[in-house]
């Protein structure tokens, strides 16, 4: 007994050192931030702006899964915090430059995204600051980015990738039936293309005819912004594209693409001529991370706000993890700020192309009850607010989309798997059983669906699309048959999804704050952003004693791993987990 005291109260004694030593490295490692935080570098005359845009950029700061233990990187800036960093060094009179080297990626990004980023570099180089861009090799969108710059410098063993744009989609039916698995599919809309690759081997007429619709004015508005940044014709630029996909450096600088054919150290050297300095002297660079800690901090001395909420990934039943848009934490933060009395009105900020129905109609419900409580609400939508993405969206009483979101996809679909081929015949496993009743074994692999269950599945399907039907059409003011000829799943492009009435303006996440202020009576406010971000290293250890911490950590390996791929990965893995009625789309434009 006594060898038992004492193990035990050895394992007590190792599991409260253990946690001690987790809350002081925690203080330790919070205290070390705090104190960076608290001491930003300096900004010298004369300083350049760095651009690399190496890490994926978000919607919103921190809200991707990454490593809690890079100390480096424990604040990635989101799309909108890169906009006012921007604007505040347009605005800096010590800040005289700005050199972008990307690298050949740039994150996963849609051309909306692209273009608020590419457009904000126009303006600053429309305030008389220079831009000067250099990299080894560009890509389609860091080209997009370099090409509003001074001068663009390409490596001489560099080039330039300038293939055009194309949407991918595989198709898994065949495999599929090698192996003795077929997909119960039910869907509801000829458009509501994300069923197809587990029912055909190739795209619909429909599926090519709206893609098509769309990728091709994508591209147009892509080249056209090109065109005018380097004094040349769209026309010219898309026969290049479909003759010379791939260009060397001197084939850049030939065709007017590129200004010089450099080394880095050349290029430092034009900057040091830019900013009058010696041929050795050091260059004062800042980061975007080191400028965006100058930013002006929130006036909390005004009391009314306007609640911007950021919903970003696919929309899930559950909390979700970080990029995603779980219904257990959206909903009672949306209660929360509907009771909050400070909060005068609410923007959400849409990039998804959606999921869950029933998260999505969750959602919906919260918004609708916001607005009922008399605070005004605004949709911003972003590259894409598709399907349940949608769903969420329209209920705002005004709808701002840029004119490259993807939007629409109003339709749902539902799929089992059937595993009784695999099963019987490839693995020699059989199945009987004693039911109840007809229904008694419930939807599971191991047996084929009856015909009544495929009319209660259907049932169940076209039930959910006329409720979305319904509330689309109740929000935006037509009858379901007028919203039912351009839904059916379809998506459109925003200036196109604008012109048939899915939304109301064309415009940027700062035009819909602006409205929700204006719809508020509001002249002075302050701007609140949701969900809060939290660091990688907080979310880690909130989450130490829970699986998610170990689901993350996988995440982040992966991420490693498979580096460019890992987005092709996380969309195979989305399929997998698709559960209930989806309102979603399962789409990817290679705009890369």
């Amino acid at each position: 007994m006594g060898q038992f005291f004492r193990l035990l109260f050895t394992s007590c004694l190792g599991t409260i050192l253990g946690l001690l030593a987790i809350s002081f490295i925690s203080l330790f490692v919070f205290s070390t931030l705090a104190g960076r935080a608290e001491q930003p570098k300096p900004i010298r005359p004369n300083t350049v702006l760095k651009l690399t845009f190496e890490d994926p950029i978000p919607e919103q700061t921190n809200n991707l899964i990454t490593d809690p233990f890079d100390l480096k990187k424990q604040k990635i800036l989101g799309l909108e915090a890169i906009l006012r960093t921007l604007e505040y060094a347009r605005e800096e009179n010590k800040v005289r430059g700005i050199l972008l080297e990307p690298g050949y990626g740039l994150g996963v990004m849609g051309l909306s995204s692209a273009k608020r980023l590419h457009d904000a570099l126009e303006e600053f180089r429309a305030s008389g600051k220079f831009i000067l861009s250099y990299s080894k090799f560009y890509s389609q969108p860091t080209y997009y980015l370099a090409a509003p710059s001074d001068r663009i410098y390409v490596n001489p063993a560099g080039g330039m990738d300038f293939h055009g744009f194309s949407v991918v989609l595989a198709y898994f039916k065949k495999m599929l039936d090698k192996v003795g698995v077929r997909m119960e599919v039910f869907y509801a809309g000829k458009y509501k293309s994300a069923t197809e690759p587990f029912r055909r081997t190739d795209m619909s007429p429909e599926n090519r005819r709206q893609l098509r619709e769309y990728v091709e004015p994508l591209y147009q508005s892509y080249l056209n912004d090109l065109a005018e940044d380097r004094n040349l014709s769209p026309e010219a630029l898309r026969a290049l594209s479909d003759s010379l996909p791939l260009m060397l450096a001197e084939d850049m600088v030939a065709l007017r693409l590129a200004d010089s054919i450099a080394h880095e150290d050349a290029v430092l050297d034009d900057l040091r001529y830019r900013l009058g300095l010696d041929e050795d002297e050091k260059i004062n660079f800042l980061s975007l991370h080191d400028l965006h800690a100058h930013l002006p901090g929130t006036d909390f001395s005004i009391r009314d706000k306007v609640a911007v909420v950021f919903a970003e990934g696919t929309i899930l039943d559950g909390k979700g993890d970080p990029g995603t848009i779980g219904d257990e934490k959206y909903v009672p933060l949306l209660r929360r700020l509907r009771k909050d009395k400070r909060v005068k009105a609410l923007v959400l900020r849409v990039n998804s192309g959606g999921g869950s129905a029933m998260a999505s109609e969750n959602i919906y419900r919260e918004l609708n009850r916001l607005r009922e409580s008399g605070k005004p609400v605004v949709v911003s939508m972003g590259d894409y607010a598709a399907s349940g993405g949608y769903y969420i969206a329209c209920g705002a009483d005004r709808i701002f989309a840029e004119p490259n979101t993807l939007t629409g996809s109003i339709g749902v679909f539902n799929m089992l798997v059937n595993a009784r081929t695999l099963l019987n015949d490839k693995l020699g496993i059989t199945f009987d059983t004693v039911r109840t009743t007809r229904f008694s074994t419930g939807l599971n692999p191991f047996y084929d669906l009856s015909e009544d269950e495929r009319r209660i599945l259907q049932r169940t399907t076209d039930r959910i699309y006329e409720r979305f039907l319904h509330v689309v059409a109740e929000n935006r003011k037509m009858t379901p048959e007028e919203v039912h000829r351009i839904a059916q799943g379809r998506i459109w492009i925003g200036e196109r999804a604008y012109e048939i009435g899915l939304v109301d303006s064309l415009g940027t996440l700062d035009d819909a704050i602006a409205a929700a202020a204006e719809m508020a009576n509001l002249e002075a406010f302050r701007i609140s952003r949701y969900p809060v971000p939290k660091t990688p290293l907080q979310q880690f250890l909130e989450e130490l004693t829970d699986e998610q911490a170990s689901a993350q950590i996988q995440q982040l390996a992966l991420r490693r791993k498979l580096g460019k791929h890992y987005d092709d990965w996380q969309y195979l893995q989305e399929l997998t987990r698709l559960s209930g009625v989806q309102a979603r789309m399962l789409l990817k434009v290679d705009f890369h």
